[in-house]
């Protein structure tokens, strides 16, 4: 064996630097899990990434792991990798709060079950992985950052006076850290993408059903979960894991063929995006005010993808602004959450969840199944698109991140966290897979992430594209200090 790895050198390693490490003994788990559980230490009173760690159980695991490496019989496909999990999922042993003061540690009744494991969570354990802790959300992964009545604010690797976004905040600023290479989110309305953009990591969003859950999204069929890294290539990696099939999910796709495998095997990328056809639209069609800043970087990554061999285009979908029929799934989605607790239970929501719900609660009949008969247009109009282009081109947000513990940017005279997200919530309506790849940082070094959106099903088109983004240096920025 070689001497043992710096910790430092543990946390910068991707989930396949670690398989490949342990595979030739240059470290085991146990070291690795170490490192990362001393790194969270380092981390949390800054950033607020987590709402509890594992550490116990994590060491346990990851001591079974490193037995079974040195028999040469890893369990799984991420046998010791260390793995964070949003605490919208539940893990069988830790109560799953979901950022609210509303949920018993105690109780009893289905909202308490913690006895068993999410689906995705489910797989993590049977493939191997450590699981280290839980991370943060706002209260019930209802808006776009991550703050909560319960966990606070949680703050942004790059500048800690700004948001991670969310509402996967806490795993998008854990996966940047260090805190473990890899995290599960959820993602309604952009939860995986946003963080994942303000934070310089890799998000993506399968198409819906891809990944199993249970229980369902309190926001029905917009929730997708999916996977954060440091690169494509590890997103895929965890991908082939968590969206094994689960019986307790209706409403899964049957298993996909493994689609990590191909990415390794693409040396400098090119094979996943020649001959691609990439519609490029940096505004839908002058409807977004994008920052200068964000625009010039979005649009020197499509040139590379052009590079690569992709024929590029500039053309926008018809996305007649579907707003409206979101707010009215989301909010009757809020609504229902709500809808058990008392006066007294009310009075500890966030307000802006409890502003949303009393809007979803006002929703008659005829609105829902309007804003379902506007979604099914959305989705034949976007199903029509790609039969000219593989993929679209979007910057992920319009803007970088912006102040901690607000749900709009100060003076931007936008109420609610639709308005600064209008690249991402559409294609949870539609349930097409959307990933954000880092491609540059602003003048105040806040990164900025390139949205690429494929059709219903082409989750491998997607990630073959973002891969080559990384092969080829078009998706890597300068990673956080360690001060934060």
């Amino acid at each position: 064996m070689t001497e043992p790895a710096s910790s430092a050198f543990l946390t910068d390693l991707t989930a396949r630097q670690l398989l490949a490490g342990y595979a030739k003994g240059d470290f085991s788990p146990f070291d690795v899990t170490v490192a990362v559980l001393d790194r969270i230490e380092t981390v949390q009173p800054l950033v607020n990434a987590f709402v509890r760690l594992n550490a116990d159980e994590a060491l346990t695991q990851a001591e079974a792991s490193a037995e079974r490496w040195r028999r040469r019989r890893p369990q799984g496909l991420l046998d010791g990798v260390p793995v964070s999990v949003k605490d919208t999922f539940r893990q069988r042993g830790l109560p799953t709060l979901r950022g609210s003061r509303t949920v018993r540690t105690g109780g009893e009744g289905p909202a308490n079950l913690w006895d068993q494991d999410a689906p995705a969570v489910a797989r993590l354990r049977e493939h191997g992985a450590v699981l280290v802790g839980k991370t943060t959300t706002p209260e019930f992964g209802w808006k776009g950052v991550t703050d909560s009545p319960l966990t606070g604010v949680t703050r942004n690797p790059y500048d800690l006076s700004r948001t991670p976004g969310g509402s996967s905040g806490g795993s998008a600023a854990a996966v940047a850290l260090g805190a473990a290479p890899l995290s599960i989110g959820t993602d309604g309305g952009g939860s995986v993408r946003i963080p994942a953009s303000f934070c310089g990591v890799f998000g993506f969003k399968p198409t819906y059903g891809r990944v199993p859950q249970y229980p369902v999204s309190p926001f029905g069929t917009l929730g997708h979960a999916g996977p954060l890294a440091r690169d494509a290539a590890d997103a895929a990696l965890l991908l082939d894991v968590i969206g094994g099939p689960d019986p307790r999910d209706w409403s899964h796709l049957p298993p996909a063929a493994g689609v990590s495998g191909p990415l390794t095997r693409d040396g400098d990328g090119s094979q996943g995006v020649r001959g691609l056809r990439i519609a490029y639209s940096p505004s839908l069609g002058g409807q977004v005010a994008v920052h200068p800043e964000v625009a010039a970087a979005v649009r020197r990554a499509v040139g590379r993808l052009a590079e690569l061999g992709a024929y590029v285009e500039e053309a926008d979908p018809d996305l007649t602004d579907p707003l409206a029929a979101f707010h009215t799934l989301w909010g009757a989605g809020a609504a229902r959450l709500l809808q058990p607790l008392g006066r007294e239970q009310l009075a500890l929501v966030d307000p802006g969840l409890r502003e949303m719900a009393a809007a979803g609660a006002r929703t008659d009949v005829r609105e829902y199944v309007a804003a379902t008969e506007a979604r099914a247009e959305l989705g034949r109009r976007l199903g029509l698109f790609h039969t000219s282009c593989d993929l679209l081109v979007t910057p992920t947000l319009p803007i970088t991140a912006f102040e901690a513990g607000r749900e709009t940017p100060a003076g931007s005279g936008q109420r609610r966290w639709t308005a600064w997200t209008p690249f991402t919530y559409p294609f949870n309506l539609t349930q097409q897979p959307a990933a954000t790849v880092p491609c540059g940082v602003d003048g105040k070094g806040l990164p900025i992430g390139l949205q690429l959106v494929g059709a219903r099903h082409a989750d491998e088109v997607v990630l073959r594209a973002a891969h080559a983004l990384y092969v080829s240096g078009a998706a890597r920025i300068p990673a956080p200090s360690d001060s934060c």
